[in-house]
């Protein structure tokens, strides 16, 4: 068989090069960005088995109702369920309620303190709003442990890269407490731990106008 000349293997490279180039730079698609960040949910909850799940017995995550897609800075942002290891569409899972979303983590002192009493604010609260925790922390299985240990059964995710924290641009500090509006726009960022059940429902009484 013939070589093809010198100047035309050249050639060829020099287009294979290019093509090769414009498929790396080729920009992804939204739903390529989610996938992505559905992976990374999984790998982080990969070791936590289905019985560690049942012992917790946490509320089921809030799930979006038809039609929604959800708006503010949590918008497009997927996070992982711990209830279910599945995932959660988060601005759209929450809107149309105000919600109050607690950033945690594990081996944070002033989060277990704090987390028993966000649960019972929200047994008072019922379907007023929407109260979800957030472990800002890859370790899914410790945190999961520790929602056992204190009895909360409040729905949670799991933020294994603290994009929520950034998201609302709060510092990197725990715990926080995010304030959203019922159109997914962010009420008050509360940096700090609530000393109480009344502390919480003045809160969030002021901020997003939700008496419990």
């Amino acid at each position: 068989m013939r070589q093809l000349p010198v100047a035309w293997r050249w050639a060829l490279a020099g287009l294979i090069a290019v093509i090769a180039l414009a498929v790396a730079l080729w920009p992804r698609s939204r739903d390529a960005d989610t996938v992505a960040d559905n992976g990374r949910q999984a790998r982080a909850g990969a070791g936590v088995s289905e019985q560690q799940r049942l012992a917790a017995n946490l509320a089921a995550c809030p799930r979006p109702a038809a039609g929604a897609t959800g708006s503010g800075p949590l918008a497009g942002l997927t996070v992982g369920c711990l209830a279910d290891g599945g995932t959660v569409d988060l601005a759209a899972a929450l809107a149309g309620k105000p919600a109050l979303l607690n950033l945690w983590a594990y081996w944070c002192g002033p989060c277990a303190q704090e987390l028993p009493y966000l649960h019972q604010f929200a047994q008072r609260a019922g379907n007023a709003i929407t109260v979800l925790t957030v472990h800002s922390d890859p370790d899914e299985a410790k945190a999961i442990s520790r929602l056992t240990g204190l009895n909360v059964k409040l729905p949670g995710v799991l933020d294994a890269d603290a994009r929520v924290r950034t998201a609302v641009g709060a510092p990197a500090v725990l715990p926080i407490s995010v304030l959203l509006r019922a159109d997914g726009s962010v009420a008050q960022v509360v940096v700090r731990a609530f000393s109480g059940v009344d502390d919480i429902s003045d809160t969030v009484a002021r901020e997003l106008g939700v008496a419990a």
